[in-house]
């Protein structure tokens, strides 16, 4: 059985991601750093339902703990699939960002990307075979008003993702990015209204977690194994 780990997983996109790898038959790591409790309650779901599933608590931010992580997990089967999920947002307009903004979303998008996904590549390499997917935004794309913080972490996201698909394609290892546009989740909750998400998305509504899950389980499926270096919106033909 081959091992996910979601981190963020605790999430509204990240809990629908953790039940449908579950459900494509993967033994699920749901990661939290702040909600462990509902990281557990999302694992506890999956068993529920015959999922293999467990959670795991830890600050991508801190080296000393990712890398007990994964030593502990590279013991215990490794990973081989990594869905980087966790990140956040701190919006202001530019004029107004504090330092403090800035670094912190650029922080926790890019550093966190980095601390848990380059200890597990040489593992993947050596299997020659690995799935890498970032959850990125529309706004990596775009740009964002008020986002300028968070449209560069996710801009860097997208490069990344290119740049590390170059260097292991050759040994059976996917990287891409998933760049959902306004999904219905508590992070939008009360962002967008009915009547602004109808012209801003030419499908007049918003996505919803089950569809961007659906399409990172057929990333990291094996009928995806020539999709590699791609940043793949859902957004509704926002752009």
């Amino acid at each position: 059985m081959k091992i996910a780990l979601i981190t963020g997983g605790s999430g509204g996109i990240g809990a629908a991601i953790a039940k449908a790898l579950s459900q494509a038959g993967l033994h699920v790591i749901v990661h939290a750093n702040s909600k462990p409790d509902r990281a557990r309650s999302i694992v506890n779901h999956i068993r529920d339902n015959g999922g293999s599933a467990e959670s795991v608590c830890f600050d991508l931010l801190d080296q000393g703990a990712v890398q007990a992580f994964i030593d502990h997990q590279l013991e215990h089967g490794g990973i081989d699939i990594l869905v980087n999920n966790a990140g956040i947002h701190d919006d202001a307009v530019f004029p107004g960002m504090s330092a403090t903004q800035w670094h912190n979303v650029i922080d926790v998008n890019l550093d966190g990307f980095f601390n848990i996904t380059q200890p597990l590549v040489m593992p993947m390499i050596r299997k020659r075979w690995g799935r890498i997917v970032n959850i990125s935004s529309v706004s990596g794309i775009t740009g964002n008003r008020g986002q300028v913080n968070y449209s560069a972490a996710k801009g860097a996201i997208h490069a990344a993702t290119k740049a590390l698909s170059l260097e292991v394609a050759s040994r059976g290892i996917t990287v891409n990015a998933v760049a959902p546009g306004i999904i219905t989740t508590t992070m939008t909750e009360g962002v967008f209204d009915v009547e602004t998400i109808k012209n801003m998305v030419p499908m007049k509504r918003a996505g919803t977690p089950q569809e961007v899950a659906d399409l990172v389980a057929f990333i990291v499926s094996e009928n995806a194994s020539y999709i590699t270096g791609q940043i793949i919106s859902i957004n509704g033909g926002m752009i």
